[in-house]
């Protein structure tokens, strides 16, 4: 493994990076949330919740897929705390769990239209 170990051109700021960087497990945390936005059909269902609460059948029409293929999108949102849902009768109602969700991602938007 080549791994530069000896040398650190200045080591007084490398220790005051390290010493800021969140811990292993929320890095973790993050690059799952990352890794769950960089699907493209979780990411449109996320933008589509951006604006307001959608039931399952809407989100399915919103993005043109299955019902079923939807749930499985929103379960894994859903793990993530990315999205929360409420029951209204027999029907369920998704948005997002928090504004910083949306922040992320309009501010993503942002950058590749810029």
């Amino acid at each position: 493994m080549d791994v530069c170990m000896d040398k650190c051109i200045n080591e007084k700021a490398v220790n005051k990076t390290v010493e800021q960087l969140p811990v292993q497990e929320d890095i973790n945390d993050m690059a799952a949330i990352f890794k769950a936005l960089g699907d493209p059909s979780r990411l449109k269902i996320v933008l589509a919740l951006g604006s307001r609460e959608h039931c399952v059948c809407d989100i399915a029409i919103i993005c043109g897929q299955t019902e079923s293929a939807i749930s499985h999108q929103l379960r894994i949102l859903r793990s993530l705390k990315i999205v929360k849902n409420r029951r209204e009768g027999k029907i369920v109602y998704y948005s997002l769990d928090d504004d910083h969700v949306n922040s992320l991602v309009l501010t993503s938007l942002e950058h590749v239209r810029h």
